[in-house]
């Protein structure tokens, strides 16, 4: 029996399935990233990614094509980053209640425009999603084939998004600016740049990430939108930022790890349902993804600026 539970990381469909998993997980968490380099905690994650999910689904749904949802869900994400910048940044609301509020309102509207596009549905139905490239040779290597080369485009897409977002946030004038609106905002006001500006086209881009992470679900891994698919990866993407220690690269790590954590619970539940209650492993990528993110927390050092609001001509 314990043998069978060790051969479970032997085997290549597990590996496969933990780089599915944690796509959504690494646009979320990197988009997230984004907002708070810039000192805006966005707590709207979880119902960006189902708006995202939901217009991405929609898009390919009524005709369009699949790059043609990709970014239709980037800019309902982005539309959403700016009412939320639009509150925090200018108005200086509070976060907290402001995130919460459009997780309330991306969320009900995506059930509302769903039961709306098909009020007697019961089965939601399935769209020609993408599919999984064979890349010639490589996908023929033994162990590595299958895991690495079998993957659809918009698995890759994600992968790639994190040098880029390292490039932008570590070597770009607007990353820069970025972190610097997160770290000393009155230094970079001092330059003549503009901090809510740079806060409020960081919360854009950071969100149009999550609702791509949101639309990979519905145009990559279940092919379909369904009442709560996001099912707390938002949440989870939140803690992944301060495991990552704001740091692209980690973020990456901790997308693999916990979504190694979650396909691994899935099919040790096969192994030992008859013996163990299924909702111990179902809680088990949870719990040990706290005690994760508690160690890695000691020695974390937030953004300077985090939470706080910006007025022009104030000292804090």
């Amino acid at each position: 029996m314990i043998l069978d539970f060790f051969e479970i990381l032997l085997n290549t469909g597990f590996w496969a399935a933990t780089i599915r998993i944690a796509c959504p997980l690494i646009f979320a968490t990197l988009g997230e990233l984004i907002c708070e380099r810039a000192g805006v905690l966005n707590l709207g994650i979880e119902g960006i990614m189902t708006v995202g999910a939901m217009v991405g689904w929609t898009t390919v749904y009524l005709g369009a094509e699949l790059s043609s949802g990709v970014i239709c869900a980037a800019l309902i994400g982005a539309i959403f980053g700016l009412i939320h910048a639009h509150f925090t940044v200018y108005l200086g609301a509070s976060q907290h209640v402001t995130g919460i509020g459009i997780t309330l309102l991306a969320s009900s509207l995506s059930y509302f425009a769903f039961r709306l596009i098909l009020p007697s549905s019961t089965t939601p139905p399935k769209i020609d999603a993408f599919q999984p490239i064979h890349i010639p040779i490589l996908s023929d290597i033994g162990f590595l084939g299958p895991i690495l080369f079998q993957h659809t485009a918009f698995t890759y897409f994600a992968f790639l998004m994190v040098p880029i977002t390292m490039w932008l946030i570590n070597k770009s004038p607007f990353g820069l600016a970025i972190k610097m609106a997160g770290e000393n905002p009155m230094a970079l006001e001092a330059q003549g740049i503009n901090v809510l500006t740079i806060r409020a086209l960081a919360v854009m881009l950071g969100s149009a990430l999550m609702a791509v992470g949101g639309a990979y679900l519905t145009m990559s891994a279940f092919n379909a939108f369904y009442f709560g698919m996001i099912n707390g990866r938002g949440w989870i993407a939140i803690a992944l930022v301060i495991f990552a220690s704001w740091r692209p690269q980690q973020a990456l790590f901790g997308a693999l790890l916990f979504a190694g954590l979650d396909a691994y619970q899935v099919r040790a539940q096969q192994l030992a349902g008859a013996f163990i209650p299924y909702q111990f492993f179902l809680m088990l990528p949870y719990v040990l993804s706290i005690f994760a993110m508690i160690i890695a927390a000691k020695k974390t050092r937030y953004p300077k600026a985090l939470l706080i609001p910006f007025r022009r001509g104030e000292r804090h």
